[in-house]
């Protein structure tokens, strides 16, 4: 190779002690160029000017330094590039130069991954006039196995040779990957790279399409949000929606950070968290005070009432965040097994690395690490089943807006960090949510969160109505952001049965007025109802044309039924409900119902479809009843082995059905933000937690 000149400049990361060589030389790399795989339709062509650079736009070249000039290049969407090297040598990449503010630029990736930037020229119109358009050249000697994931705006070339070679996508009842608690074996290539951002259909859920022969229900509530346990039924699907609070909010901007003068002023998680710690039996948050200030820290024994505790990160406040950092968005999220508390912060600005960082107390934050880069909103969750870290990463698909981007890791410390381009396309808003009739935006997905729920992944979107920040920020209002749940056995693909709003905008002069957003754990349980937090945005119209659009924000609660998300109803004509094989190992059926005006009867059924076990009739309104059979029957006698339920119901609604070790009814599933009376991340009480709600919800 020769070099004339090379100058490293060393960057450090911010609060990690990492450190990046940004190299660059003055004239190109010598040698061969790699050999490729590409992903996708791309063309190749020779580099010249006057040549098309994308395959969906008709920017031409504009300019083309002698060097480059008939050298090979991908004509590829511009949203992406997926490159996989088939043999080591030189790549060559082009991309707008990261000075100009208004550049969409891939630099700042290609650094991360040991790419030079060729400084003559030092940069040239790639195409158009704009000065956001001027291009650099970076190049890198890549090895065979190499990966490369670019977004928008860049252009490949330089290489010996290039064949395109997609995935095989096995069909979903032959995947041989990964098996889950429920029976459903992944694809071998996980997290799958299947989803068209283009494509506005509703998300695929491949698992309801093909479901296990045998379900094991040994985790947590078996839920009817979709028909993943339901071989056929007359009963009809009902949707519930969650009870706003009629003293609404419980926590406002009242302290000096939160007021944040002259600034905005917020009190609101923005996901955050609100979690039960069964060890100090209270109530804990982490919420935003004053907008894009700080993170602070309060404590409820209710769920209502907040206190404010004096802490020791900025005296005589509650502050926890670090002085030296400023928050965007965060997540906190414990670790249950490790015993610790982890928080994902993002930074405000334009897409950078977040900071992970974990805590004994929640309190005292330490053992900072770099994610990759995101942008503002990003956040992360746990999948317990998989024993994954998510990150939720905004993202932005061309002609659907905001949108979402997958990253998962087994450690949340270890493995955060990723190159940009390589977490994979993931959520967005679609066809089936349609614009808002008052508004008349194209919906956009805002941010989402998710928790474990018994045993399912719970989710929450949070859909961006409109009307664009300029318009928000000339009136001083908050942009339109509502909730809307979803529900996942996979942790990747989401079901949506209830497009409505279930925790709405109000629209008018009050404190939920616009920009609703979820709570990083969605829910916690107080006796038999969920508890779901949410934020809201009154807003300040006398601070038009300023941060009226971001002011007084605050805290509030909606309840549902336990388990009340969705429930299968029958009127004075009974119906049944038959489930498909399942197995477990318990030995007692519990079920949540309403069928006091009713009745509800269940029988046990071999693989032949002949009665095992009849139940005596329920006649109750309970979330945790369990179900007594005729005669000397015993539902341990039928564990491990391949059985249906069929729930005959009439004039009521079955919610959730489960078969628990011993009487307490404990399910072993998850509960979200847990709550009074539940000891960990799962239901190992049963009926005892009933006893212990400290606000009884009528």
């Amino acid at each position: 190779m020769r070099i004339t000149k090379l100058l490293a400049l060393l960057v450090a990361g911010i609060a990690s002690g990492l450190l990046i060589a940004h190299a660059q030389l003055d004239t190109p790399l010598d040698g061969k160029g790699a050999a490729i795989f590409f992903r996708g339709e791309a063309e190749i062509d020779v580099f010249k000017q006057g040549a098309l650079l994308f395959s969906d736009r008709q920017y031409t070249a504009a300019e083309c330094p002698d060097w480059l000039a008939n050298k090979k290049f991908l004509r590829n969407e511009i949203d992406r590039d997926d490159i996989r090297i088939v043999s080591e040598g030189t790549l060559t990449i082009l991309t707008p130069e990261p000075d100009h503010p208004k550049a969409t630029t891939q630099a700042r990736a290609l650094e991360a991954q040991g790419f030079v930037w060729i400084r003559k020229p030092e940069k040239f119109q790639l195409f158009g006039k704009e000065p956001f358009n001027l291009t650099r050249i970076y190049q890198k000697e890549v090895k065979k196995g190499d990966r490369l994931r670019l977004a928008k705006w860049s252009v490949v070339l330089g290489f010996d040779s290039a064949e395109q070679r997609n995935p095989v996508i096995k069909p979903w009842n032959e995947n041989s990957g990964e098996q889950l608690y429920n029976g459903i074996v992944l694809p071998e290539e996980w997290p799958p790279e299947t989803i068209d951002p283009k494509n506005t259909a509703p998300m695929p859920v491949p698992y309801l399409d093909h479901p296990p022969a045998v379900i094991p229900i040994d985790l947590g509530r078996q839920l009817f949000v979709d028909d993943f346990l339901i071989e056929n039924s007359t009963l009809k699907r009902v949707c519930h929606m969650p009870r706003k609070y009629e003293g609404n909010p419980i926590l406002k901007p009242e302290t000096e950070l939160e007021i944040n003068a002259p600034h905005s002023a917020v009190a609101a998680p923005k996901s955050g968290g609100v979690w039960w710690d069964p060890r100090e039996n209270i109530f804990k948050m982490w919420y935003e005070a004053g907008w894009l200030n700080t993170i602070c820290y309060a404590t409820s024994t209710d769920g209502l009432q907040w206190k404010r505790p004096n802490l020791d990160i900025r005296s005589g406040t509650n502050q926890v965040l670090p002085l030296d950092l400023r928050p965007d968005s965060w997540t906190v999220v414990p670790d249950w097994e490790a015993g610790v508390w982890t928080m994902r912060m993002q930074p405000p600005g334009t897409p950078q690395p977040g900071v992970c960082m974990t805590s004994i107390d929640g309190i005292h934050w330490e053992n900072r690490v770099l994610t990759g880069d995101a942008g503002d909103r990003s956040t992360h969750f746990y999948n317990p089943f998989r024993k994954k870290w998510v990150h939720s990463i905004r993202a932005g698909f061309s002609g659907r807006g905001r949108a979402r981007n997958y990253w998962e890791s087994d450690d949340f410390l270890g493995s955060s960090i990723w190159h940009p381009g390589e977490p994979v396309i993931w959520l967005a808003a679609d066809r089936d949510d349609p614009p808002d009739p008052e508004i008349g935006d194209v919906a956009q997905l805002y941010n989402f969160d998710a928790v474990p729920y018994e045993s399912i992944m719970l989710g929450m979107f949070e859909i961006h109505r409109g009307p664009a920040n300029e318009k928000c920020v000339e009136a001083g209002l908050p942009k339109i952001t509502e909730l809307n749940l979803a529900y996942s056995r996979d942790g990747f693909h989401w079901h949506r049965p209830d497009r409505r709003t279930h925790i709405p905008a109000e629209r008018r002069d009050v404190w939920d007025r616009g920009y609703v957003q979820s709570i990083g754990n969605i829910c916690t349980i107080q006796g038999d109802k969920l508890w779901l937090y949410y934020i809201g945005f009154q807003g300040n119209t006398n601070k038009a044309n300023g941060g009226g659009i971001y002011d007084r924000g605050a805290t509030g609660v909606a309840f549902l039924r336990r388990d009340g998300f969705v429930s299968m109803n029958a009127d004075t004509k009974p119906g049944t409900l038959t489930t498909r094989p399942v197995s477990f190992s318990g030995s007692h059926l519990f079920v949540n119902t309403e069928s006091q005006q009713g009745e509800l009867r269940v029988e046990v059924l071999d693989k032949s479809g002949k009665t095992m076990l009849v139940s005596e009739p329920l006649t109750t309104d309970s979330t945790i009843e369990q179900v007594r059979w005729q005669g000397s029957g015993d539902l341990g006698q039928l564990a491990n082995q391949s059985v249906r339920f069929r729930f005959t119901l009439s004039q009521g609604a079955l919610y959730a059905f489960w078969v628990s070790k011993d009487q307490s009814g404990r399910s072993d599933g998850y509960v979200a933000g847990g709550g009074p009376g539940y000891t960990g991340a799962t239901d190992t009480v049963g009926r005892a937690a009933l006893r212990n709600a400290r606000f009884i919800v009528r």
